[in-house]
């Protein structure tokens, strides 16, 4: 079982995340920068796809951090296939 402390801390690391990977998505969409550098990972606007889904994973992530702060169960994720 995950701590309190853990969790904090884990919702402030994918609070930097998401801050770092949306800057660098309005980097490269904004057309200022042909690259764009985040640790040892360079993107470029052939990403943006791929960035947007880390960002979109990082939010489900912190919600589900979020949640166990709060005394709440994370959420679990489920999908709907609808045929037609």
């Amino acid at each position: 079982m995950i701590t309190k402390q853990d969790a904090k801390n884990m919702v402030e690391y994918y609070t930097a995340l998401i801050a770092e990977l949306t800057k660098a998505k309005l980097q490269l969409v904004q057309g200022g920068v042909k690259s764009y550098t985040i640790g040892d990972r360079s993107l470029t606007r052939f990403d943006l796809d791929n960035l947007g889904k880390e960002i979109e994973d990082a939010l489900l992530k912190k919600a589900e951090y979020e949640a166990i702060l709060n005394g709440r169960r994370p959420r679990k994720a489920f999908g709907v296939i609808v045929n037609g």
